[in-house]
């Protein structure tokens, strides 16, 4: 049975609540108000049934103004993943990985060319609720981009596969863009310069590496070994969720070549490769005995593309499986 996160559960009633519903519209419902706090996941037919209720009662619009509402932290884990991504597409690199990984609930595919990037979302609508769902999904990453970038970036076109709905007004507020019904696909496209637009993080991260570049050519110094090494270390653990990084992607953002970054490295009395496996180890070991996440979310937080994968490899790091590191 396919599952959603009990937090967008809990968003889509609240914010139903705050345009005019009451507690007492939701009693029936399979999975009532008072279990939500006790719940990590509800039955994604269930959430596509809260959905169709709402849409019933407040009419066309819903579904795009809750997921204007959406917030990063409302998606948990990958939410937390997407803070430290570099750049704004990476978002969707990142969902699917997550949703490969944890759950067949979405399936994001990116068609990136030189000029536009579209983002499919491969997800059919066997019934109502499912096609809102779809609609609150494509309008949350709307929010989300912008969040991330702290910038208006908007899309330049999003298509939907069902019937219009009789009043457009929230939908053109929403996506600022050309807007198309009874397409083939539920998709979204942007200017590939937009996704690859800085994330606000990476941004300050990237200014500070290149001033303290700055600094050291002006003084004539070369960063300590230690303060290098740490430097690594932090941009690798945020890269993670992206899958394993290239030394490109580090030595990119320290304003450094491969072979500068390599040699410095050494001088540190490290290789690249043993970083990597020493970071998996630490956060997969510290998620392992300090959260409550599941092992697949660590398996997603330490750059693994399978769980299975991230078994073997903790096995070889400890002698234990996740399971039982976790217990003993």
């Amino acid at each position: 049975m396919k599952y959603i996160s009990i937090n967008l559960y809990r968003k889509v009633i609240n914010h139903a609540i705050a345009e005019g519903m009451t507690r007492n519209d939701f009693i029936e419902l399979p999975t009532p108000m008072s279990d939500i706090d006790n719940i990590q996941a509800v039955p994604a037919d269930e959430f596509f049934k809260l959905h169709e209720m709402i849409d019933e009662r407040l009419g066309p619009g819903f579904s795009v103004r809750v997921g204007q509402q959406m917030k990063i932290e409302d998606y948990g884990v990958l939410g937390l993943s997407w803070r430290t991504c570099s750049w704004a597409g990476e978002i969707f690199d990142r969902s699917e990985r997550y949703f490969k990984l944890l759950s067949n609930t979405y399936v994001f595919k990116v068609d990136k060319k030189s000029n536009i990037s579209t983002i499919y979302l491969l997800r059919e609508p066997h019934r109502r609720g499912l096609e809102l769902s779809n609609e609150a999904t494509l309008s949350a990453a709307v929010v989300v981009l912008r969040d991330m970038t702290e910038t208006n970036i908007s899309p330049i076109e999003v298509s939907f596969k069902h019937n219009p709905p009789s009043d457009l007004s929230t939908y053109e507020e929403a996506f600022q863009c050309t807007i198309l019904f009874n397409q083939q696909h539920y998709a979204i496209t942007y200017k590939t310069s937009d996704l690859e637009t800085r994330t606000a993080k990476a941004d300050a991260s990237i200014n500070r590496f290149l001033v303290e570049r700055v600094e050291e050519e002006t003084n004539k110094l070369e960063v300590a070994g230690n303060k290098l090494v740490f430097d690594v270390e932090k941009l690798i653990t945020d890269a993670l969720p992206s899958g394993i990084p290239s030394i490109h992607h580090i030595a990119e953002h320290m304003g450094m070549s491969n072979r500068t970054l390599t040699r410095r490295l050494t001088e540190a009395g490290v290789s690249y490769r043993d970083l990597i496996k020493k970071i998996q180890e630490s956060v997969a070991t510290n998620l392992l005995k300090k959260s409550s996440r599941s092992i697949a979310e660590i398996a997603f937080e330490t750059g693994f593309s399978e769980q299975s994968a991230f078994n073997r490899a903790f096995k070889r790091w400890k002698g234990l499986s996740p399971v039982e590191f976790r217990k003993n």
